[in-house]
């Protein structure tokens, strides 16, 4: 199956993200960042964000066999990144007419960026360098349980997202970067029946997608349950036909699903659990040119010393039956401790050490060359939110 276009296809998906974003609680159910006092206010919008700066020291090249690269954000092998001026702009009432503006700024956009905002035949894996992306950018209306959204705006799928303030490791999961979308253009609207039962739906441009490539629109579901302070539930559903390669554009084109499903357990105050499992199939996706699947499941354990002090421990398993997602026919597993500081409310510290294990010889070193079955990583992260 791997063409030389499929494997740039896939790189772009790797290295441009391949789904998932901080949702914020204007355009879902999902947690939504830390609250911050804003900047400042003008005529009703505020102004919020964070700046996030890494550094990673990779022992391995952050490139699968076929070239597809094994992380999202901390492909970098030995050096300090600006991953992210995040700049949020905001004004979401619940009753009435607003917006939300989003914008990345630093080398996390290029990943994050989407089709029809770049280079349509390089595509973001080879060298785009765009350092800016408008995340999001949607028009709001509420009506009490009524919202409704249009534009850009992030995808209602999986446990993680893309602004870092949200999530508790550095590293983002197998599943953030591989299994599902980053954002999609479109409109989307949610109704929220009570407390413990909420329903989105839409319909897009598709994954990942600003401009559609292929004229097809993919439809959105989501159903939030929340029984009790202690447990909730999100179903989300994605289906409609998306071309099999992006960059660059092919003629094959097919239905792509995805079934996406977490659930958070709220055990004590400081201990919460979550569970993220997520199954896809692209039509034209395998080497015989049939249906490709993948699927996988993510386990998170965080756990708060008080104010200052949180560990996060995350394990995943990933089946990449057909090869589609990371160019490699493998079944991938990794194991992610974090440990965060937060001396004061606008400000973290994260050290955290990473293991991935695939049971094929998928990773390359660090000379490119060399095949290997195993990637260990080191990382610390320091977030200024405002």
């Amino acid at each position: 199956m791997w063409k030389v276009s499929r494997a740039f296809f896939l790189a772009g998906l790797a290295s441009a993200g391949i789904d998932g974003y901080a949702q914020t609680s204007a355009t879902t159910d999902k947690p939504a960042e830390p609250a911050a006092q804003p900047v400042f206010s003008i005529a009703g919008f505020d102004l919020t964000g964070h700046v996030d700066v890494g550094y990673t020291y990779l022992r391995g090249s952050g490139k699968f066999v076929s070239v597809v690269n094994s992380r999202v954000f901390d492909a970098s092998r030995n050096d300090i990144v600006l991953h992210a001026i995040d700049l949020q702009l905001a004004r979401t009432p619940e009753n009435g007419f607003g917006g939300l503006l989003d914008v990345t700024l630093g080398k996390d956009a290029d990943t994050i960026a989407a089709y029809g905002t770049i280079d349509k035949n390089r595509g973001p894996a080879n060298g785009v360098n765009k350092y800016a992306d408008v995340t999001q950018a949607f028009g709001h209306y509420g009506a009490g349980p009524l919202t409704v959204i249009a534009g850009k705006f992030v995808t209602l799928a999986g446990a993680e997202v893309i602004k870092s303030a949200a999530d508790t490791n550095y590293s983002r999961s197998i599943l953030f970067g591989y299994a599902i979308p980053f954002t999609h253009t479109g409109v989307r609207a949610t109704y929220k029946f009570s407390d413990t039962l909420s329903l989105a739906g839409g319909l897009n441009q598709g994954w990942d997608a600003f401009e559609d490539p292929n004229h097809d629109k993919t439809a959105e579901l989501q159903l939030g349950l929340t029984p009790s302070k202690l447990m909730s539930f999100l179903v989300t559903g994605y289906t409609g036909k998306e071309r099999v390669t992006n960059y660059p554009k092919s003629a094959a084109n097919g239905t792509r699903n995805l079934l996406d499903v977490v659930a958070t357990f709220n055990v004590s105050e400081p201990l919460t659990l979550i569970l993220n499992y997520d199954y896809g199939t692209q039509d034209g996706g395998s080497a015989s040119g049939g249906k490709a699947k993948w699927q996988g499941l993510a386990g998170y354990v965080n756990y708060q010393f008080g104010e200052q002090w949180r560990l996060s421990v995350r394990a995943e398993y990933f089946d990449d039956k057909d090869g589609y997602r990371t160019g490699v026919v493998q079944k991938w597993k990794e194991g992610t401790v974090t440990l965060a500081y937060l001396p004061t409310k606008n400000l973290e510290i994260r050290t955290e050490a990473r293991a991935d294990r695939s049971d094929k010889n998928a990773f390359l070193k660090s000379d490119r060359v060399t095949p290997t079955r195993t990637e260990r990583s080191l990382g610390i992260e320091a977030l200024y939110k405002f």
